[in-house]
């Protein structure tokens, strides 16, 4: 009896964060970047829900009350979540889902030993299942991650508000607000040769050294005319710290030209021909500049999408997970 009371209080912990973890799949689909990628949530979270009812199941054949209060303390937790994170960088946001996750893989682990040691058969294959789905689950938030450290973009995008506290926290950063001054410089100069009021060179400049996510949502076409002014101007003057920041502005923006592509004549490419040539990529830069190129001149769907899978072949490798 005291072997299936332990059962049955994992059983119930398990739907609560079951529960939960169906609601964050529920809110992170219209966060997904891709068409494939909501599919993807959407069955994700469509199997929490399935999971949860088998959990349920047999909570009720073990003698445990049958759940009618948990559920509605998931979606609470879930929705609260959502709520706390959205004053969090995606990243964190990211990685309280995989400390979840990984709850739910360690009490399904342990589930499945309980079971064994009390002979419930019924139990075990339950917790088997749950260990396969978590163990993949925790697979794809853990390459989703690795996408992000590599500069993105990865399968999930931020919400503005999460754009904003990220752009908050790498400006925190002694780095990157050295090189937000380098680029001030620049852009100051800039100013003093060519005084322009529709263009705000510094302004431009020190929003772009700000990096990744930040720099596309906040940077105009204006501003990508400034960079690269910018960026000829650090050249000239030989600090190639500020003139490679602005470049790297210019690539989130998608403003590059054809010759500065990593594929040699992109632009002529068919879009089989791009998407062979994007699975020949090996540098997560490389294939990072190509996806901003791409959406930005042809948005060729099933190019983007061929370009999103190389690039999480990449991440799977930097964390050491086998395709």
């Amino acid at each position: 009896m005291a072997d299936n009371a332990k059962i049955i209080n994992q059983l119930r912990a398990l739907v609560l964060l079951t529960q939960t973890e169906e609601q964050i799949a529920r809110t992170r689909i219209a966060q997904a970047r891709t068409e494939a990628v909501r599919r993807e949530l959407t069955q994700n979270a469509d199997h929490a829900a399935e999971r949860t009812r088998a959990i349920t199941d047999q909570l009720r054949a073990l003698g445990g009350v049958p759940d009618v209060v948990t559920p509605v303390v998931g979606r609470l937790s879930a929705v609260l979540k959502a709520g706390f994170e959205q004053a969090e960088p995606i990243e964190e946001a990211l990685l309280q889902d995989l400390s979840l996750e990984h709850q739910l893989l360690d009490r399904a682990t342990y589930l499945k030993v309980l079971a064994d040691q009390a002979e419930l058969p019924r139990v075990r294959s339950l917790a088997e299942r749950l260990i396969t789905a978590h163990e993949a689950t925790v697979e794809w938030l853990t390459v989703v991650l690795a996408e992000e450290a590599m500069g993105g973009p990865a399968a999930l995008q931020p919400t503005p508000i999460q754009r904003v506290a990220g752009t908050a926290a790498r400006a925190a950063n002694a780095p990157v607000r050295f090189w937000a001054n380098r680029v001030n410089q620049i852009a100051d100069t800039v100013q003093q040769r060519r005084e322009d009021a529709g263009e705000r060179l510094d302004e431009a400049s020190d929003r772009a050294s700000t990096l990744a996510g930040a720099v596309r949502e906040t940077l105009t076409a204006g501003r990508s005319a400034a960079l690269r002014r910018a960026e000829r101007v650090a050249r000239r003057e030989g600090n190639r710290d500020a003139a490679e920041a602005a470049r790297a502005a210019r690539e989130e923006l998608g403003d590059v030209t054809a010759d500065e592509l990593p594929i040699k004549g992109y632009d002529t490419l068919s879009t089989q021909d791009a998407i062979k040539a994007v699975k020949e990529l090996k540098k997560a830069h490389d294939v990072r500049v190509i996806i901003r190129y791409e959406e930005t001149h042809k948005n060729r769907t099933s190019v983007v999408n061929a370009t999103q899978t190389q690039l999480a072949a990449l991440a799977k490798e930097a964390v050491g997970v086998d395709s």
